[in-house]
């Protein structure tokens, strides 16, 4: 964490991050798979479930809706005290006040973000060593490590799953905090907090749930009663 806060040194960004730790539990919104809900209505029912810490990721929508949805997010998630995280989109989470924006390989790189934005938490997709080194020193404020079991929400090929031993070899390496995302289901909870895992990020298994505000607030009440068994 050192080099990426002397890299910002923002104190907004320091207390953005306190935030972003504390939550333990991630949401990443995808309307495709929410039972006809739209993505308002799950972020709501989410956050009255204890989530506080939210990325909005929508890939079928216009850069116009998006904007829109989340400015909407923004209001509620600061009711809320959450964090609010824009996949992708830099322009957009500073237009709409977001606290921080999740940038793929292939997007913008890091560094540039950083420059552009350096009070923001940024975020950054890793899928091997490499990719976890070259995110941090490029001033990542966290990484996220994945996909580590198959997933709905994405067409990875099975060679490329971590699993659990790819966790263990990726997070060695980061000297950043990681979140950890892919297919994880509330039975994958304690292996992975056993591996170091301490923000877990989660699409299907809050959206696509008969109540997202049950399910957030089971799956964050495992992760916390398994934080309390491992640390």
């Amino acid at each position: 964490m050192a080099e990426c806060l002397s890299s910002c040194g923002s104190g907004l960004h320091e207390e953005r991050m306190r935030h972003f730790r504390e939550a333990a539990l991630y949401l990443v919104t995808s309307q495709e798979v929410s039972r006809g809900r739209t993505t308002l209505d799950v972020v709501r029912k989410a956050l009255a479930g204890g989530v506080r810490l939210v990325q909005l990721r929508e890939k079928s929508m216009s850069d116009g809706e998006l904007f829109l949805l989340a400015c909407e997010l923004r209001k509620i998630t600061d009711v809320a005290g959450a964090v609010l995280i824009i996949n992708d989109h830099i322009d957009i989470a500073l237009a709409c006040g977001a606290d921080g924006v999740h940038l793929g390989q292939d997007d913008l790189p890091v560094d540039v973000a950083r420059r552009m934005a350096p009070e923001l938490v940024i975020g950054a997709s890793a899928h091997s060593v490499a990719e976890v080194l070259d995110s941090q020193k490029r001033g990542a404020s966290y990484v996220n490590i994945g996909p580590l079991f198959s997933t709905t929400t994405k067409a990875v090929a099975e060679g490329r799953l971590l699993g659990l031993e790819g966790l263990r070899r990726l997070s060695a390496s980061a000297e950043i905090p990681f979140t950890v995302m892919g297919g994880i289901k509330r039975e994958h909870v304690s292996s992975l907090v056993a591996e170091g895992a301490r923000t877990i990020a989660l699409v299907s298994a809050i959206t696509m749930a008969d109540d997202p505000e049950q399910a957030a607030s089971g799956i964050l009440k495992e992760i916390r009663r398994a934080m309390a068994r491992y640390l």
